[in-house]
């Protein structure tokens, strides 16, 4: 390999950071710590990642060695080893899931810009509902408007101030077991420890929640088109999947047991406006605290703050495009989309397929303008991201068996386990585990947080299969 080769290749820990900042954020953190009763979430964590998430990361260590010189990703490996229909209906589910974590997306820049501006919950909260959504509505639109402008530079630029977002996640976690000894005498949570109370209670909340959790270690599937830019590829990709795995097992518990200093699960689960105020806020008030323990007021909340306005908007208009792109451009499912939606404007964007989204994303905002309370419209947001956001991962489970089954026609430079049954068991157990995970996170105790936790899905699923009828007829019409 020339000077100038290798100078273009990553290395395995670059990799992994990489993948680590796309897979990992502090509102996992948050998330887990407010729906399962704080530091018992531990025990679901290590569960998750033993049985689930290392798995998982070692699948994709061997698709990306099997297919390295694939750039499309999952579509792309469920094409090379099943057909081109399944390599759409893959793609479809990538950029369909992605439909209600768009509509996510506004709500949360108006929370952490109402946190920036207002330096609290109640502000925004007090806001009627409808004017929230609208408000929300118009943030669609603008995103929609600069992702048809094919800006490219920008887009760079805010995914660098939405890497600023991670980095204070990990500043947070070390600034909070440092403050007892920096301000011995601030108040904290003294949480019980003990294993007996980090064992949760396995109830009907507790399992219709545990979707909350394969959402917020799936997506490591994304850093696989860099495959081929790995140095020893074979076995730089899984050395960096293990990596990976490592530094998400460390940050969950680590962050966890900073979070059980600063917040008690009696006061979290006291109400029903209690939880949602924390599932919406507690974030913010994570920061607002340690700026307290350092006697420094709200700056860190409002750097959190600020650069989660900025990193919102940036995965609104990188969420608009790239899945999108990954549906359109791809040559080998091109006959299963009706032309119109391939039609490109003059920046070289699909523009009817982002209009697609306008309408799509914007029906369930709008929708939520009659849910009551600002809070319990982003706790509704999240329960309904992590069901429909896993589903994109059955893809990749059922791309690894079909892998799998054409062990002796497809060779991998790196195979997660030799031996074929295991394998096979390990792809299935995933797969189940997803299929299961999302379909019991469909319920709530709000009925309209179910039906559209239901509805949703269900619209989304069937549109993929009417527009490769729609394609057909059109196919034919045109032959004729």
């Amino acid at each position: 390999m020339s000077n100038k080769e290798k100078a273009t290749k990553i290395s395995w820990l670059t990799l992994a950071f990489m993948a680590f900042s796309t897979v990992w954020g502090f509102g996992n953190i948050t998330n887990g710590f407010v729906y399962f009763n704080g530091p018992q979430v531990i025990f679901s964590w290590i569960f998750m990642f033993v049985l689930y998430f290392i798995p998982y990361a070692l699948m994709v260590g061997e698709l990306g060695s099997a297919f390295k010189n694939e750039g499309g990703g999952v579509s792309s490996w469920l094409h090379q080893t099943t057909n081109a229909k399944l390599a759409y209906y893959a793609g479809w589910t990538y950029w369909a899931c992605h439909i209600t974590y768009i509509a996510s997306k506004g709500s949360g820049f108006l929370k952490a810009l109402s946190w920036a501006v207002f330096r609290n919950a109640e502000t925004y909260d007090s806001f009627p509902t409808r004017y929230i959504q609208l408000a929300t509505f118009c943030i669609l639109l603008l995103g929609c408007y600069i992702a048809s402008l094919g800006l490219n530079p920008l887009k760079k630029l805010l995914t660098a101030a939405g890497t600023c977002t991670f980095v204070m996640s990990l500043l947070y976690i070390v600034m909070m077991f440092a403050a007892p000894a920096i301000n011995p005498t601030a108040e904290y949570v003294h949480a019980n420890l003990s294993f007996s109370s980090l064992i949760p209670n396995f109830n009907v909340t507790y399992f219709t929640s545990l979707s909350i959790l394969v959402f917020a270690v799936g997506g490591c599937e994304k850093i696989s088109p860099y495959v081929n830019k790995v140095e020893n590829p074979s076995k730089g990709f899984p050395r960096g999947m293990i990596t990976l795995a490592v530094m998400v097992v460390t940050c969950a518990i680590l962050g966890t047991l900073a979070m059980s200093r600063m917040f008690d699960p009696a006061v979290i689960n006291a109400s029903a406006e209690s939880f949602n105020a924390y599932v919406a806020n507690s974030s913010y008030w994570a920061f607002q605290k340690l700026g307290q323990y350092y006697h420094v007021g709200d700056l860190f909340m409002i750097i959190y703050a600020l650069c989660n306005v900025i990193s919102q908007l940036a995965v609104l208009i990188l969420s608009i495009d790239a899945p999108l792109r990954m549906l359109l451009d791809n040559e080998h499912t091109k006959q299963f989309i009706p032309q119109a939606l391939h039609k490109v404007n003059a920046h070289g964007v699909h523009s009817n397929g982002i209009k697609m989204v306008a309408v799509l994303s914007g029906s369930i905002i709008l929708a939520q303008s009659f849910v009551p309370g600002a809070a319990a419209v982003l706790r509704q947001l999240t329960k309904l991201n992590s069901v429909c956001m896993p589903m994109r991962y059955l893809w990749v489970f059922a791309a690894y068996i079909a892998l799998r089954n054409a062990y002796d026609t497809i060779p991998a430079e790196y195979r997660f386990v030799k031996n074929q049954a295991v394998a096979k068991f390990f792809g299935g157990w995933c797969f189940a585990v997803t299929a299961v995970c999302c379909v019991l996170g469909m319920y709530d105790k709000d009925p309209f947080t179910f039906a559209l936790n239901v509805i949703t899905p269900v619209v989304l699923t069937v549109l993929g299969f009417i527009l490769p009828a729609l394609a057909k007829r059109e196919q034919t019409a045109a032959k004729k």
